[in-house]
């Protein structure tokens, strides 16, 4: 790795728009970042998941190490010792990224303590089944500009499913309605994995009756009838379904 790589330290980070300025994003424990620039407080960083750019507490940056393993269960805890009743380090994301260097009864031995083994999958294993991986998150906090178990957004949360499939993403709805899936003709029936945008918004089909999404309305992860969904969305000023995305051709 390059000397100007580092990885984030802490279990979430802002990913800001300036120092000290509004969250864009979020990077979770152990991603990549490339160090575009560097003064004693602060760091503008880029992204390897996603190339997204921004501003992030020095304090966020430990050098960068080659990851073995990442948080594969909704969400995690780092342990003092390799027993559940010992003291809890750090609350751990899914997706976190962790270095493992042995295993100790049933925990990880890793960078940030111990981690149960039962939540953690080898890098480069995938799941293979996004709608599933964000109806984990039902219930997560909503957050704007959130990319974690502790609380996302609807971009977020597209992306989170995706890149824990080996789908590559964006972090952001407009960039996500341009890059991911094909584009239905207007009126085609709904599928599961379909994705629907709107201005400033985007929402997983999970099944053709049904939406699950990140959204203030619930502010929450959740599932929403679709059909009322698009007409509330439309009623409060947001517009209408700007593109009906398909991800995945029908079993």
């Amino acid at each position: 790795m390059s000397a100007n790589t580092a990885r984030i330290a802490l279990p979430v980070v802002d990913l800001l728009r300036a120092p000290a300025g509004p969250r864009e994003r979020q990077l979770l424990c152990g991603e990549s970042v490339t160090v575009l620039q560097q003064d004693t407080d602060w760091a503008q960083v880029q992204a390897a998941k996603d190339g997204y750019t921004g501003f992030l507490p020095c304090s966020a940056l430990a050098p960068a190490q080659q990851a073995s393993h990442w948080i594969s269960a909704p969400a995690s805890h780092a342990y003092s010792q390799a027993d559940f009743k010992s003291r809890d380090t750090a609350a751990l994301s899914f997706a976190s990224q962790l270095r493992v260097s042995g295993f100790e009864g049933r925990f990880a031995i890793t960078d940030q303590g111990f981690v149960p083994k039962a939540h953690l999958t080898p890098l480069g294993q995938y799941l293979n089944d996004p709608v599933a991986v964000a109806k984990s998150f039902l219930g997560t906090p909503y957050l704007w500009g959130g990319n974690s178990r502790f609380g996302i957004d609807c971009s977020g949360l597209v992306q989170m499913a995706c890149l824990a499939c080996a789908i590559p993403s964006p972090g952001d709805s407009t960039p996500q309605e341009h890059a991911l899936g094909y584009l239905l003709p207007e009126g085609s029936a709904y599928q599961r994995g379909d994705l629907l945008f709107w201005k400033g918004h985007v929402a997983w089909v999970y099944d053709p009756d049904t939406l699950l999404h990140a959204n203030v309305h619930a502010m929450a992860v959740a599932l929403e009838p679709l059909q009322s969904a698009i007409q509330r969305i439309a009623d409060q000023g947001d517009g209408p379904v700007t593109a009906h995305k398909r991800m995945f051709s029908a079993a």
